[in-house]
């Protein structure tokens, strides 16, 4: 079982990355506004996403190489478009997943430690440099350990958290769906499809992971880099599903509304649930909160740099060996320069970070599309026939709900 265990990693990595401000703040928040009527939003963005997120693995175990030299192939304007994209984007997707992160640790760790004097800036800088030191000195191996018992921690406690949530539910659960029409409900829809399960530029971070992962496991085979991709998709989905339930069983028709603010916010997504549950959940369902935005700042501190490094090198042919190094630090720096300057208002960075995410997904799924039906994929690891019309709906679709946003605007 340990042996198997050993084989998987870098779709519990996507999971990581994934289930983070999508599922504890967009998912709970869908929750309480609109119970589970936007459950179809839910379900349709993984649907049609799925496809160019399983393109990162496919594309990289047939062919031993990442996205991101692909993109270089389909032409050097692609793979220079998204450096553009994630220069731009990376340093506020830091700071957003950062900042709750932080507020969240500050409310936790303040309360069972002597560490409550601490300022939700400082709890910042601790958070930052504590993934700095795991992913600098235990690099990806430290990683892939780290998140296996992350994962395991969020799933039983948020399933705990569900379990009880539903007990003390009281009145039938209600699946009417709901169409969004006010100019505020439909950037909230957009900003909630954004980052669900994730942004699809994460699909080049697994075909990163999944390379990583060859490098440290002879085992991790075509067949399980697939397999491993399809457990951390599913898991998304159930847990997206689960912080949608547990915004509709304890906070809807509450009249609770969020602050912008990262410690408020923490201490109220904590207490609106403890204040229905019972105080005997309050680390439950801090630790479900808490893994659930520490795995997310981890794998994504990682990622960016990872992929601005090797973006580097595949564009100039050269082999910058402490390129990731120096990325890595000056994301940091600039996520605290963010922090800093942003602090109080943490709700419209997400919200920028979101919606920067969906209206930027066209581009990215359809390059994965291009670059998985072209000569530089070996012909059996094509798509099949459904998965091609299914990924051309997802183009439609993802370029349909992006114009019907800006057309709002």
């Amino acid at each position: 079982m340990r042996a198997k265990l050993k084989q998987f990693g870098p779709g519990l990595l996507f999971a990581a990355a994934a289930i983070g401000v999508s599922h504890l703040v967009q998912s709970t928040k869908a929750g309480a506004d609109y119970g589970l009527g936007l459950l179809w939003a839910l379900l349709l963005v993984h649907l049609f996403k799925y496809p160019f997120f399983q393109f990162g693995p496919r594309y990289a175990a047939a062919t031993q190489e990442s996205l991101l030299h692909g993109y270089y192939k389909l032409g050097k304007w692609v793979l220079i478009t998204y450096f553009v994209l994630n220069i731009a984007t990376m340093f506020t997707i830091q700071a957003a997943v950062t900042i709750v992160t932080a507020g969240l640790a500050k409310s936790l760790f303040g309360n069972i430690t002597s560490l409550g004097f601490l300022s939700t800036e400082a709890w910042t800088v601790i958070v930052l440099l504590t993934c700095l030191f795991i992913l600098l000195f235990g690099k990806y191996k430290a990683l892939d350990r780290t998140i296996k018992i992350i994962v395991a921690l969020l799933t039983i406690s948020t399933l705990a958290a569900v379990i009880y949530a539903f007990k003390d539910f009281y009145g039938a659960v209600s699946f009417s769906q709901v169409l969004p029409n006010s100019a505020a409900e439909i950037t909230f829809l957009i900003a909630f499809m954004g980052w669900m399960p994730a942004p699809l530029d994460i699909s080049i971070w697994h075909s990163i992971w999944a390379l990583e992962k060859k490098k440290i496991s002879k085992q991790f085979s075509p067949r399980t880099a697939l397999l491993d991709f399809n457990i951390g998709f599913g898991g998304a989905i159930v847990l997206g599903i689960i912080f949608l339930c547990l915004g509709y069983f304890v906070m809807y028709n509450s009249g609770e509304s969020f602050s912008d603010k990262a410690l408020v916010f923490s201490n109220q997504i904590i207490e609106v649930y403890t204040s229905s549950l019972g105080n005997w959940s309050y680390f439950i369902i801090a630790i479900a909160a808490f893994t659930t935005m520490f795995s997310t700042t981890i794998t994504t501190l990682d990622a960016s740099p990872r992929s601005m490094s090797l973006s580097l090198n595949i564009l100039f042919k050269s082999s910058i060996t402490k390129g990731y190094l120096h990325w890595i630090i000056v994301l940091t720096i600039g996520t605290m320069i963010i922090y800093f300057a942003f602090a109080s208002e943490m709700g419209l960075l997400i919200k920028i970070a979101t919606i920067l995410s969906f209206v930027t997904a066209p581009f990215y799924a359809a390059a994965n599309y291009f670059l998985i039906t072209s000569k530089h994929t070996p012909k059996e690891w094509h798509p099949s026939i459904g998965l091609k019309v299914l990924s051309w709906l997802g183009i439609l679709f993802l370029v349909g709900f992006s114009g019907w946003y800006l057309s709002t605007l």
